[in-house]
């Protein structure tokens, strides 16, 4: 059985829902819950039921659909109105309809808010959370209590913030989370406050932080410390404005910096894991920057850092990323040396630590390139290329290209039509091929496609999964150098891989990049290239 001693509560489906530009449905929902129970949250809070339609349907299908292995399901749900009662009360109603064990009721902590929000009296306030609180628990719910905007209205006024918790913990509530709703907290006060309330009221408190002063996770902590043993927040700090504390950042913190074990054992490391399948299903792009999680979280760039890393990885980095489910990336650019082309050679699964003159070519060849605008550190599959011909000394490919053209046609419907012709030499064999496109890189594409494909069947596969254009700084205009990024993908468990070109015509840089997306996609698919010279 669980141990009830910390709370991991999650309220992404409720209250991370509320993010400008995300929108769940009931399925979204179910799948979300179900990555949850299997990073090992302790409470997942499915919504609002009788006040939203789709978090009624989702309490309602969780009971069959759901089979929770660690998580319990809590409904969250406002106290009765003022001047009611709260067995009678039909949104009271529709959390005891819910059937989730736990019900969470959010109550105002803050006097402005009782009587400008609610426009009832403060007794009345009190009176509202001690009946819905009793009611509940006497149907056999366990209630916890969310006192919203408790911070401010503790500053405004303390003794009737306290009083508000007292009143819930009398009437049957298990715990009192205390809510920054307008996340403007700043660590130090706010954990003088939960420390004076934990005094004052000896009730069990728990914490709800919001992120508007970018303080979210260390609130959250800092209320850890001031005594807090339930924690609330949402999957990669999903939520209204500034978004909610980053629940995954906050059981790091707890787990890997504090040592307090509050996930079940072997599921932090499927925390990077979850966090990128939530953002799928979101359709909210994991910030590749976020704690712990994000692809960039443990990577390296500069040229120093690398020296270290090659020593020690854990130089410069604060937790193995293995331990969250990440990994560490060497990136490569124009602030390498031979250290960062020697780290990341051996990820690609090149040995150069014994040859000091090809690493060294490379750092330079990568130096003078990115110079010219290339970026590498974007573009695994053209560094890995450049590695290659290095190491063979001379520039390898599967195929030589003879020419390629572009013509873009406007015809008398309006319709704009683009056609390529490519002419290279594959196996010994000269190859003339054409190919339409709705523009002029999908024409090359499909050209080079054409010209290959029989000799490559493999290629049938290949998908272009991201196209990115960038006037380089510096430049003006339409005569611009210009940078093409594609991310290219063959359905495989491989992922994707992305290939870079420069040019001032930006059909030419695109044909670069495609090239060596093709070139990449053969190596992956087992073809030796052979020596271009």
């Amino acid at each position: 059985m669980r141990d009830d001693a910390f709370h991991v509560y999650d309220t992404t489906l409720r209250d991370g829902a509320q993010q400008e530009g995300l929108s769940l449905t009931v399925a979204d929902k179910l799948a979300i819950a179900r990555r949850l129970d299997e990073f090992g949250v302790g409470y997942i809070e499915g919504g609002w039921p009788g006040a939203i339609p789709r978090d009624t349907e989702f309490f309602r299908l969780a009971q069959s659909e759901l089979e929770l292995a660690h998580a319990t399901l809590a409904a969250f749900g406002s106290t009765r109105r003022p001047g009611a009662v709260a067995a009678d009360d039909p949104q009271v109603a529709a959390l005891r309809e819910a059937g989730a064990p736990v019900v969470t009721l959010v109550a105002k902590s803050h006097d402005r808010h009782v009587e400008l929000a609610l426009r009832t009296t403060l007794a009345e306030n009190l009176a509202m959370i001690g009946d819905t609180v009793s009611h509940l628990s006497a149907e056999g719910r366990r209630v916890f209590l969310d006192a919203e905007h408790f911070f401010d209205g503790y500053r405004s006024n303390p003794d009737y913030a306290l009083e508000v918790v007292r009143t819930a913990t009398g009437a049957g509530a298990e715990l009192v989370a205390l809510c920054d709703t307008n996340g403007g907290m700043l660590p130090g006060e706010l954990g003088d406050v939960v420390a004076a309330v934990a005094a004052a009221t000896g009730a069990r408190l728990g914490i709800h932080c919001h992120d508007d002063a970018a303080c979210a996770v260390a609130n959250t902590l800092t209320a850890v410390e001031a005594g807090v043993s339930h924690v609330q927040g949402t999957a990669n700090g999903y939520g209204e404005r500034a978004g909610n504390a980053n629940l995954f950042s906050v059981v790091a913190g707890l787990q890997l910096k504090k040592g307090r074990q509050v996930l079940p054992e072997g599921c932090l490391p499927e925390m990077s894991r979850v966090a990128h399948a939530i953002s799928e299903v979101t359709n909210v792009t994991l910030n590749s920057h976020q704690p712990y999680v994000g692809y960039s979280a443990f990577a390296h760039k500069a040229g120093l850092h690398a020296s270290a890393v090659k020593v020690d990885p854990m130089l410069y980095q604060h937790v193995g990323p293995e331990l969250v489910g990440n990994d560490m990336r060497m990136l490569v650019s124009d602030m390498a040396g031979r250290a960062s082309v020697e780290v990341k050679g051996a990820q690609l699964g090149y040995d150069l630590a014994g040859d000091r003159a090809t690493a060294g070519r490379v750092v330079e060849r990568v130096k003078e390139l990115e110079a010219r605008g290339y970026t590498f550190e974007a573009a695994d599959a053209s560094f890995e290329l450049l590695l290659r011909d290095e190491l063979a000394g001379e520039r390898q490919r599967h195929f030589d290209v003879e020419s390629w053209r572009v013509i873009v046609e406007r015809r008398a419907d309006r319709q704009v039509v683009s056609e390529a012709t490519v002419k290279l030499t594959a196996k010994g064999e000269r190859i003339v091929a054409t190919g339409e496109g709705n523009g002029p890189v999908n024409a090359l594409d499909n050209a080079l496609r054409q010209a290959l494909e029989r000799l490559y069947p493999e290629l049938a596969r290949l998908e272009l999964a991201d196209y990115k254009v960038r006037i380089l700084e510096g430049s003006h205009g339409t005569g611009a150098v210009t940078r093409v990024l594609i991310e290219s993908g063959d359905g495989s468990d491989g992922g994707t891989w992305s290939t870079v070109g420069v040019d001032e015509n930006i059909i030419a840089a695109s044909w670069h990049a495609l090239e060596e997306a093709v070139s990449f996609a053969l190596l992956r698919a087992g073809y030796q290239p052979a020596g271009r010279g």
